[in-house]
């Protein structure tokens, strides 16, 4: 993951930059908008910008917008001045980081809104066949479509097929469909030639040519608009693509690695998707299996979150007690790797002696059903007299309690609690629950125009809350 950070980089910005660093960004540096601009024309590759807010971020995002230059922009400052805070989160910044920074909320920020490069770890029979046969089909170059739940390690499984594909030492460009406007996704994709459109100051590098000799990541695929996908099977088809603007077609060597979360062929049946775009992603097919489904990962996962947060955060290695242990086995893991993840974030910073115990395990009280455990859990929670019925009864608690209930109140529980349980923090809850910033704050504007009230952001937005514009 590469991130520029945009302002003079000492004192605080330079420890946010180390813990960046430490969390395997890479990070480029401008001391001005206008040096930032010169680069991320020619430099697709810039997954993420920290700005201070002394270098006018609003400004910052209207030059983006206009030159149609996607890239998510987090504000920072020390002892910021409420109003330009502000301003900064009304222009369209993504979140604000006070400094000096928080490890965990740099760890945070990095995950939900670009992205970050976590490492294979498989110990589950299941999950291993599906890694064994990414990594033989691995050497080719043939389009390879990664189907799975949200949170469950797709774009991790398409960076270990990059890893160990011819193209290793080419660059590896990674693109999220689901969260770029679609008026913006062309331009990210293809490019754009000087004057264009209103705001084409320079020419563009789009991702296609960013990731000339390497590797392109299309992440949720199926969120693309059926118009531009006519444009994107052609140029897998010609291996060219065309500038917005351009006046001759430019060769490109890509190979294209696909994920979703959707069913592509029910989208090609609905009309959403093309099928020749289908066919042409799904040379190969993998399919990642939810964590529920792969009880040896789950702990083998814990144990290496548990090892790289007290690493990250400077305290020391503990393991996991037993009784943490069971509670992590008989959770239904909704949100997959990336809510494990955060648990176990939260862990090593709750915990406290020599073990991380099971009072440290923060965990939604919500379980699977008995019938949908994996067996050897299902197993140990009969032993134990845990598993209750799912029929609804009085006093009901976790599933059982929810039957009866619409999905969108459900839904609104789970999303005004996860807020709650994360402070206000909505880069940390959009994480946890493994949807988009902009997701969550959509669903936040709509319960709030309802009456709902909705928590308010950290004490650093508090006169964002006041303008009435929390979410």
């Amino acid at each position: 993951m590469r991130m520029m950070i945009i302002g003079a980089l000492s004192g605080e910005l330079s420890q946010a930059a180390r813990m960046a660093i430490g969390r395997g960004a890479r990070i480029e540096q401008a001391d001005t908008r206008e040096a930032a601009l010169a680069v991320l024309r020619r430099d697709a590759r810039v997954d993420l910008v920290l700005c201070d807010l002394a270098q006018d971020v609003p400004a910052l995002i209207r030059a983006l917008a206009a030159e149609r230059i996607a890239v998510p922009v987090v504000a920072c400052a020390i002892d910021p001045d409420p109003e330009l805070a502000t301003a900064a989160i009304r222009a369209g910044a993504r979140e604000f980081l006070p400094l000096p920074p928080d490890a965990e909320l740099i760890a945070a920020i990095l995950d939900a809104v670009a992205g970050d490069d976590r490492s294979v770890v498989v110990r589950d029979p299941v999950m291993q066949a599906t890694l064994r046969r990414a990594e033989q089909v691995a050497m080719a170059d043939a389009s390879v479509l990664v189907t799975g739940e949200s949170g469950t390690g797709k774009e991790v499984l398409a960076r270990h097929i990059h890893a160990r594909s011819r193209r290793a030492k080419a660059a590896f460009v990674a693109l999220n469909c689901a969260a770029i406007p679609e008026n913006l996704l062309e331009s990210e994709l293809f490019g754009h030639e000087k004057g264009a459109f209103s705001g084409a100051v320079a020419r563009r590098v789009g991702k296609f040519e960013a990731a000339d000799g390497g590797t392109l990541l299309l992440d949720e695929i199926g969120e693309m608009d059926i118009r531009l996908q006519a444009k994107l099977l052609r140029a897998l088809q010609e291996r060219e693509i065309d500038r917005i603007g351009g006046s001759a077609p430019v060769k490109v060597d890509v190979r294209i690695l696909a994920t979703t979360n959707r069913d592509l062929l029910a989208e090609v049946a609905a009309g959403r998707f093309r099928e020749d775009l289908y066919f042409r992603l799904n040379v190969i097919s993998l399919h990642v299996p939810p964590l529920r489904e792969r009880p040896q990962d789950i702990q083998a996962l814990a144990d290496h979150f548990a090892r790289r947060f007290a690493e990250v955060n400077g305290l020391p290695n503990r393991p996991l007690s037993e009784g943490a242990r069971r509670r992590l086995a008989g959770h239904a893991w909704r949100g997959n790797v990336r809510e494990l993840e955060n648990t176990l974030h939260r862990a090593v910073l709750l915990a406290q002696g020599d073990w991380i115990e099971a009072d440290a395990i923060e965990v939604a009280p919500a379980r699977l059903p008995a019938g949908q455990m994996p067996p050897q859990i299902a197993a140990q929670e009969v032993s134990a007299g845990q598993v209750q019925s799912t029929a609804p009864e009085p006093g009901a608690t976790g599933v059982a309690s929810l039957v009866g209930r619409r999905m969108e109140e459900v839904e609104r529980d789970l999303i005004l609690e996860t807020l709650h349980h994360t402070l206000g923090n909505r880069t940390h809850a959009a994480t946890i629950l493994g949807i988009s910033i902009r997701a969550l704050r959509n669903k936040l504007r709509d319960y709030s125009a309802a009456g709902v009230k909705v928590p308010p952001p950290p004490a650093g937005l508090a006169a964002y809350a006041a303008a009435g514009e929390a979410v």
